[in-house]
Protein backbone atom coordinates (compact mmCIF):
# COMPACT_ATOMS: atom_id res chain seq x y z
CA UNK A 1 0.00 0.00 0.00
CA UNK A 2 1.51 3.62 -0.51
CA UNK A 3 0.71 4.37 2.62
CA UNK A 4 2.82 1.92 4.55
CA UNK A 5 5.26 2.60 2.18
CA UNK A 6 5.02 6.46 3.21
CA UNK A 7 5.05 5.51 6.97
CA UNK A 8 8.59 3.41 6.28
CA UNK A 9 10.03 6.38 4.16
CA UNK A 10 8.97 8.51 7.61
CA UNK A 11 10.86 5.95 10.11
CA UNK A 12 14.91 7.52 9.10
CA UNK A 13 13.47 11.09 9.51
CA UNK A 14 12.30 10.13 13.00
CA UNK A 15 15.22 8.29 13.98
CA UNK A 16 17.89 11.35 13.00
CA UNK A 17 15.74 13.80 14.51
CA UNK A 18 15.62 11.67 17.74
CA UNK A 19 18.69 11.66 17.85
CA UNK A 20 20.45 14.77 15.91
CA UNK A 21 21.98 17.91 17.83
CA UNK A 22 22.49 21.09 16.13
CA UNK A 23 26.21 22.24 17.28
CA UNK A 24 24.20 25.36 18.47
CA UNK A 25 22.63 23.55 20.90
CA UNK A 26 25.82 21.09 21.66
CA UNK A 27 27.62 23.90 22.48
CA UNK A 28 25.30 25.47 24.85
CA UNK A 29 24.87 22.34 26.84
CA UNK A 30 28.86 22.04 27.34
CA UNK A 31 28.77 25.43 29.01
CA UNK A 32 25.40 24.71 30.41
CA UNK A 33 27.39 21.77 32.18
CA UNK A 34 30.70 23.38 32.74
CA UNK A 35 29.33 25.91 34.91
CA UNK A 36 26.62 23.80 36.23
CA UNK A 37 29.87 21.16 37.39
CA UNK A 38 31.75 24.11 39.00
CA UNK A 39 29.01 25.92 40.90
CA UNK A 40 27.72 22.51 42.34
CA UNK A 41 31.11 21.68 43.52
CA UNK A 42 32.07 25.02 45.24
CA UNK A 43 28.71 25.30 46.47
CA UNK A 44 28.76 22.12 48.02
CA UNK A 45 32.14 22.29 49.64
CA UNK A 46 31.62 26.25 51.01
CA UNK A 47 28.20 24.72 52.48
CA UNK A 48 29.27 21.90 54.36
CA UNK A 49 33.02 23.99 55.50
CA UNK A 50 30.35 26.48 56.50
CA UNK A 51 28.37 24.20 58.75
CA UNK A 52 31.35 22.71 60.88
CA UNK A 53 32.54 26.27 61.48
CA UNK A 54 28.85 27.11 63.00
CA UNK A 55 28.99 23.92 64.71
CA UNK A 56 33.09 24.34 66.30
CA UNK A 57 34.54 21.78 64.57
CA UNK A 58 38.03 20.74 64.20
CA UNK A 59 40.15 22.78 60.94
CA UNK A 60 40.68 19.26 60.01
CA UNK A 61 37.33 18.03 60.43
CA UNK A 62 36.00 20.84 58.47
CA UNK A 63 38.34 20.24 55.38
CA UNK A 64 37.52 16.54 55.25
CA UNK A 65 33.88 18.21 55.70
CA UNK A 66 34.58 20.14 52.77
CA UNK A 67 36.24 17.83 50.68
CA UNK A 68 33.77 15.35 50.56
CA UNK A 69 30.74 17.84 50.18
CA UNK A 70 32.52 19.08 47.13
CA UNK A 71 32.69 15.49 45.84
CA UNK A 72 29.41 14.68 46.30
CA UNK A 73 27.92 17.67 44.78
CA UNK A 74 30.55 17.29 41.52
CA UNK A 75 28.96 14.21 41.09
CA UNK A 76 25.47 15.00 41.84
CA UNK A 77 26.59 18.24 39.24
CA UNK A 78 27.80 15.18 36.58
CA UNK A 79 25.17 12.91 36.74
CA UNK A 80 22.33 15.49 36.25
CA UNK A 81 23.63 17.36 33.56
CA UNK A 82 24.79 13.39 31.73
CA UNK A 83 20.79 12.90 32.03
CA UNK A 84 19.68 16.32 30.53
CA UNK A 85 20.63 14.98 26.47
CA UNK A 86 19.55 11.40 27.54
CA UNK A 87 15.95 13.12 28.79
CA UNK A 88 15.86 14.93 25.62
CA UNK A 89 16.36 12.55 23.61
CA UNK A 90 13.59 10.40 25.35
CA UNK A 91 11.03 12.92 25.01
CA UNK A 92 11.75 13.88 21.38
CA UNK A 93 11.52 10.14 20.30
CA UNK A 94 8.52 9.54 21.89
CA UNK A 95 6.61 12.02 20.39
CA UNK A 96 7.97 11.58 17.06
CA UNK A 97 6.82 7.90 18.03
CA UNK A 98 3.40 9.06 18.60
CA UNK A 99 2.95 10.93 15.08
CA UNK A 100 4.18 7.56 13.12
CA UNK A 101 1.83 5.73 15.32
CA UNK A 102 -1.25 8.68 14.65
CA UNK A 103 0.06 8.37 10.98
CA UNK A 104 -0.21 4.66 10.19
CA UNK A 105 -3.64 3.97 7.86
CA UNK A 106 -4.38 0.74 10.69
CA UNK A 107 -5.03 3.36 13.28
CA UNK A 108 -8.70 2.81 14.54
CA UNK A 109 -9.71 6.15 14.24
CA UNK A 110 -7.71 6.43 10.33
CA UNK A 111 -10.13 3.04 9.62
CA UNK A 112 -13.16 4.39 10.56
CA UNK A 113 -13.08 7.42 8.67
CA UNK A 114 -11.93 5.32 5.77
CA UNK A 115 -14.90 3.60 6.28
CA UNK A 116 -17.68 5.85 7.51
CA UNK A 117 -16.41 8.86 5.59
CA UNK A 118 -14.59 7.83 3.01
CA UNK A 119 -14.96 11.43 0.70
CA UNK A 120 -13.36 12.95 3.71
CA UNK A 121 -10.59 10.52 4.05
CA UNK A 122 -10.05 10.65 -0.17
CA UNK A 123 -10.07 14.77 0.89
CA UNK A 124 -7.65 14.19 4.20
CA UNK A 125 -5.10 12.39 1.97
CA UNK A 126 -4.58 14.84 -0.75
CA UNK A 127 -4.58 18.00 2.02
CA UNK A 128 -1.72 15.72 4.10
CA UNK A 129 0.38 15.37 0.47
CA UNK A 130 0.10 19.70 -0.04
CA UNK A 131 0.51 20.37 3.93
CA UNK A 132 3.96 18.07 4.09
CA UNK A 133 5.20 19.58 0.54
CA UNK A 134 4.57 23.27 1.99
CA UNK A 135 6.31 22.19 4.79
CA UNK A 136 8.99 20.98 3.28
CA UNK A 137 9.28 23.88 0.98
CA UNK A 138 8.89 26.41 3.55
CA UNK A 139 11.55 24.57 6.60
CA UNK A 140 8.30 23.74 8.87
CA UNK A 141 7.96 20.48 10.38
CA UNK A 142 6.40 18.18 7.83
CA UNK A 143 5.54 15.17 9.84
CA UNK A 144 3.28 17.45 12.17
CA UNK A 145 1.90 18.52 9.12
CA UNK A 146 1.09 15.48 7.27
CA UNK A 147 -0.44 13.81 10.18
CA UNK A 148 -2.49 16.89 11.25
CA UNK A 149 -3.88 16.84 7.63
CA UNK A 150 -4.71 13.09 8.04
CA UNK A 151 -7.40 14.06 11.21
CA UNK A 152 -8.17 17.50 10.71
CA UNK A 153 -11.40 16.39 9.58
CA UNK A 154 -12.04 13.71 11.43
CA UNK A 155 -14.98 15.81 13.23
CA UNK A 156 -16.81 14.94 10.09
CA UNK A 157 -17.31 11.12 11.54
CA UNK A 158 -20.18 12.18 13.50
CA UNK A 159 -22.27 13.48 11.16
CA UNK A 160 -20.91 12.53 7.55
CA UNK A 161 -23.75 12.54 5.03
CA UNK A 162 -24.03 16.48 5.80
CA UNK A 163 -20.58 17.18 4.69
CA UNK A 164 -20.36 17.71 0.78
CA UNK A 165 -17.48 14.82 -0.18
CA UNK A 166 -19.40 11.76 1.62
CA UNK A 167 -22.95 13.17 -0.71
CA UNK A 168 -23.99 9.85 -2.73
CA UNK A 169 -25.93 10.54 -5.65
CA UNK A 170 -29.54 11.66 -4.23
CA UNK A 171 -30.67 14.66 -1.80
CA UNK A 172 -28.50 16.98 -0.14
CA UNK A 173 -29.67 17.67 3.87
CA UNK A 174 -28.98 21.37 3.59
CA UNK A 175 -31.86 21.87 1.57
CA UNK A 176 -34.59 21.27 4.03
CA UNK A 177 -32.27 23.11 6.53
CA UNK A 178 -32.28 26.27 7.56
CA UNK A 179 -29.12 28.35 7.16
CA UNK A 180 -28.06 29.14 10.65
CA UNK A 181 -28.33 25.14 11.55
CA UNK A 182 -26.36 24.39 8.33
CA UNK A 183 -23.94 26.32 9.90
CA UNK A 184 -24.01 25.16 13.04
CA UNK A 185 -23.50 21.65 11.84
CA UNK A 186 -20.70 22.15 9.58
CA UNK A 187 -18.81 24.12 12.25
CA UNK A 188 -19.31 21.62 14.92
CA UNK A 189 -17.01 19.15 13.41
CA UNK A 190 -14.17 21.24 15.40
CA UNK A 191 -15.80 20.50 18.59
CA UNK A 192 -16.58 16.74 17.32
CA UNK A 193 -12.87 16.64 16.28
CA UNK A 194 -11.45 17.75 19.31
CA UNK A 195 -13.71 14.98 21.53
CA UNK A 196 -12.44 12.20 19.28
CA UNK A 197 -9.27 13.30 19.56
CA UNK A 198 -8.90 13.33 23.34
CA UNK A 199 -10.82 9.64 23.18
CA UNK A 200 -8.14 8.42 21.03
CA UNK A 201 -5.78 10.31 22.90
CA UNK A 202 -3.93 11.63 19.63
CA UNK A 203 -0.76 13.91 20.12
CA UNK A 204 -1.04 17.27 21.43
CA UNK A 205 0.20 19.20 18.37
CA UNK A 206 -2.42 17.05 15.99
CA UNK A 207 -5.19 18.05 18.66
CA UNK A 208 -3.83 21.91 17.88
CA UNK A 209 -4.27 21.46 13.99
CA UNK A 210 -7.94 19.91 14.55
CA UNK A 211 -8.81 22.81 16.68
CA UNK A 212 -7.00 25.68 14.56
CA UNK A 213 -7.36 24.24 10.62
CA UNK A 214 -10.72 26.60 9.93
CA UNK A 215 -9.38 29.67 12.43
CA UNK A 216 -12.25 32.05 12.56
CA UNK A 217 -13.13 31.49 8.91
CA UNK A 218 -16.40 32.59 7.43
CA UNK A 219 -18.79 29.80 6.39
CA UNK A 220 -19.43 31.44 3.19
CA UNK A 221 -22.02 29.75 1.57
CA UNK A 222 -24.59 29.69 4.63
CA UNK A 223 -23.42 33.06 5.43
CA UNK A 224 -24.12 34.29 1.82
CA UNK A 225 -27.44 31.93 1.86
CA UNK A 226 -29.04 33.54 5.02
CA UNK A 227 -28.06 37.10 4.19
CA UNK A 228 -30.33 36.69 0.74
CA UNK A 229 -33.28 36.29 2.95
CA UNK A 230 -32.33 38.46 5.78
CA UNK A 231 -29.65 41.78 5.17
CA UNK A 232 -29.54 42.07 8.91
CA UNK A 233 -27.88 38.48 9.61
CA UNK A 234 -24.43 38.53 12.05
CA UNK A 235 -21.69 37.53 10.39
CA UNK A 236 -20.07 36.04 13.68
CA UNK A 237 -22.80 33.42 13.75
CA UNK A 238 -21.64 31.93 10.57
CA UNK A 239 -17.40 32.19 11.86
CA UNK A 240 -15.73 28.61 13.51
CA UNK A 241 -14.74 29.32 17.05
CA UNK A 242 -11.28 27.26 16.95
CA UNK A 243 -9.42 29.93 17.54
CA UNK A 244 -6.93 30.85 14.99
CA UNK A 245 -3.62 29.10 13.39
CA UNK A 246 -0.87 29.22 15.82
CA UNK A 247 1.93 27.55 14.29
CA UNK A 248 2.86 27.34 10.32
CA UNK A 249 1.62 23.63 10.37
CA UNK A 250 -1.73 24.08 11.27
CA UNK A 251 -1.55 27.48 8.57
CA UNK A 252 -0.55 24.98 5.71
CA UNK A 253 -3.83 22.54 6.98
CA UNK A 254 -5.64 25.60 6.89
CA UNK A 255 -4.51 26.43 3.00
CA UNK A 256 -3.89 22.87 1.74
CA UNK A 257 -7.44 22.11 3.31
CA UNK A 258 -9.13 25.33 1.35
CA UNK A 259 -7.35 25.17 -1.78
CA UNK A 260 -8.05 21.13 -2.40
CA UNK A 261 -11.46 21.85 -1.48
CA UNK A 262 -11.84 24.71 -4.32
CA UNK A 263 -9.90 23.06 -6.82
CA UNK A 264 -11.71 20.26 -6.31
CA UNK A 265 -15.04 21.99 -7.40
CA UNK A 266 -13.41 23.53 -10.68
CA UNK A 267 -15.10 21.84 -13.60
CA UNK A 268 -11.94 22.12 -16.31
CA UNK A 269 -9.23 22.66 -13.61
CA UNK A 270 -6.07 23.70 -15.89
CA UNK A 271 -3.07 25.65 -15.12
CA UNK A 272 -4.43 28.67 -15.41
CA UNK A 273 -7.70 27.59 -13.18
CA UNK A 274 -5.68 26.28 -10.48
CA UNK A 275 -3.51 28.77 -10.11
CA UNK A 276 -6.29 31.27 -9.70
CA UNK A 277 -8.12 29.57 -7.41
CA UNK A 278 -5.03 28.83 -5.37
CA UNK A 279 -3.98 32.43 -4.83
CA UNK A 280 -8.29 33.35 -4.50
CA UNK A 281 -7.78 30.86 -1.29
CA UNK A 282 -4.33 32.39 0.56
CA UNK A 283 -5.48 36.08 0.05
CA UNK A 284 -8.82 35.87 1.71
CA UNK A 285 -7.28 34.16 4.69
CA UNK A 286 -4.33 35.94 4.73
CA UNK A 287 -6.95 39.42 4.36
CA UNK A 288 -9.17 37.74 6.84
CA UNK A 289 -6.17 37.83 9.24
CA UNK A 290 -6.23 34.09 10.35
CA UNK A 291 -2.47 33.71 9.31
CA UNK A 292 -1.40 36.72 11.40
CA UNK A 293 -0.62 34.42 14.30
CA UNK A 294 0.34 31.82 12.35
CA UNK A 295 4.65 32.76 12.54
CA UNK A 296 4.77 32.96 8.88
CA UNK A 297 8.03 34.37 7.60
CA UNK A 298 8.42 36.42 4.91
CA UNK A 299 8.53 34.76 1.95
CA UNK A 300 6.80 31.91 2.90
CA UNK A 301 3.58 32.58 0.97
CA UNK A 302 4.39 32.75 -2.10
CA UNK A 303 6.52 29.83 -1.71
CA UNK A 304 3.37 27.91 -0.29
CA UNK A 305 1.45 29.63 -3.39
CA UNK A 306 3.73 28.12 -5.89
CA UNK A 307 4.24 24.61 -4.27
CA UNK A 308 0.44 23.92 -3.91
CA UNK A 309 -0.17 25.12 -7.37
CA UNK A 310 2.47 23.08 -9.17
CA UNK A 311 1.08 20.04 -6.66
CA UNK A 312 -2.59 20.52 -7.76
CA UNK A 313 -1.97 20.68 -11.18
CA UNK A 314 -0.18 17.54 -10.96
CA UNK A 315 -3.02 15.67 -8.99
CA UNK A 316 -5.49 16.46 -11.23
CA UNK A 317 -3.85 16.16 -14.98
CA UNK A 318 -5.82 14.93 -17.36
CA UNK A 319 -5.12 11.19 -18.67
CA UNK A 320 -5.29 9.84 -22.02
CA UNK A 321 -8.72 8.71 -23.25
CA UNK A 322 -9.19 5.04 -23.67
CA UNK A 323 -10.65 3.48 -26.22
CA UNK A 324 -14.13 2.33 -26.19
CA UNK A 325 -14.84 -1.65 -25.64
CA UNK A 326 -15.21 -3.70 -28.85
CA UNK A 327 -18.72 -5.49 -28.82
CA UNK A 328 -19.06 -8.71 -30.75
CA UNK A 329 -16.97 -12.17 -30.74
CA UNK A 330 -12.72 -11.21 -29.73
CA UNK A 331 -10.38 -12.87 -32.55
CA UNK A 332 -7.32 -13.98 -31.02
CA UNK A 333 -4.90 -12.16 -33.11
CA UNK A 334 -1.61 -14.28 -32.06
CA UNK A 335 -2.09 -17.32 -30.71
CA UNK A 336 -4.54 -19.94 -30.41
CA UNK A 337 -4.99 -21.86 -26.98
CA UNK A 338 -2.43 -24.26 -27.73
CA UNK A 339 -0.02 -20.88 -27.94
CA UNK A 340 0.60 -21.83 -31.08
CA UNK A 341 0.64 -18.54 -33.77
CA UNK A 342 -2.27 -17.63 -35.41
CA UNK A 343 -2.88 -18.72 -39.11
CA UNK A 344 -5.52 -16.26 -39.90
Amino acid sequence: MPELRRMASLMPRVTSRALAMRPESRRILFVAAFVAIVGATVLGAGVAYLGDALTHASREAMSRAAFFGGLGAFVAAVLGVAAVPVARRMLIARADVQLVEAASPLHPLIKRLMIEAPGTYTHSLAVASLAEAGADAIGADPLVARVGAYYHDVGKLRRPCYFFENLADGENPHDLAKPSLSALIITSHVADGLHLAEEYELPDRIVDVIREHHGTSLVRYFFHKAAQADATVAESDYRYHGGRPSSREAALVMLADGCEAAVRALKQPDAGSVATAVRFVIDDKLQDGQLDSAGMKEGDIPVITETFVHMLVNMLHARCEYPQTITGPRKEAYADQHREPSRS
